[in-house]
């Protein structure tokens, strides 16, 4: 399944996500950390691989197309659980 996305929303997804995050992506899909880097938009082609990323340039930092979603669907399974964490804490 592909994902069409702004460069600028991607990055935001990466900001917004916790510390150690990357690195818990990458040990649960088996992956270099600088493989998950390099899919929010790193340059490190020697330690980490491309992984269905494509860059199109354009508005908002340009046009990405996600040929695999599952770096991407991980770390917005992570913010979910970041937002109810405090909601929890309340309750």
């Amino acid at each position: 399944m592909t994902k069409t996305i702004t460069f600028n929303e991607l990055r935001a997804i990466k900001d917004s996500l916790p510390d150690g995050t990357i690195h818990c992506i990458a040990d649960e899909l088996g992956i270099s950390v600088e493989t998950v880097r390099n899919y929010f938009g790193g340059q490190n082609f020697k330690e980490g691989k491309c992984c269905g990323v494509h860059i199109e340039p354009g508005p908002d930092g340009g046009i990405v197309v996600l040929s695999d979603t599952s770096i991407l669907e991980r770390a917005l399974e992570i913010l979910k659980e970041k937002q109810k964490a405090p909601a929890m804490a309340e309750a």
